[in-house]
């Protein structure tokens, strides 16, 4: 399972209501996480079913920014 990061805008949990769907189908329940806390609101995502640029262009389209980290 291949694990990658993001630099996000997501910074409440409103925000994270409105990416779950798309990330729930992306990777699957539990596999991703968004914290909070960073100052880069970094999401997390572990799958084998989409790449960095597919997930990032899922985010995107909902609305929100996404850069991926090396």
């Amino acid at each position: 399972m291949e694990t990658v990061q993001f630099k996000t805008n997501i910074k409440c949990s409103g925000c994270i209501a409105t990416v779950t769907p798309v990330l729930n189908d992306l990777a699957g329940q539990d596999n991703w996480e968004v914290d909070l806390q960073s100052p880069d609101k970094v999401l997390t995502v572990s799958t084998d079913k989409a790449g960095k640029k597919e997930i990032q262009q899922a985010i995107e389209k909902a609305g929100y920014k996404a850069e991926a980290l090396v």
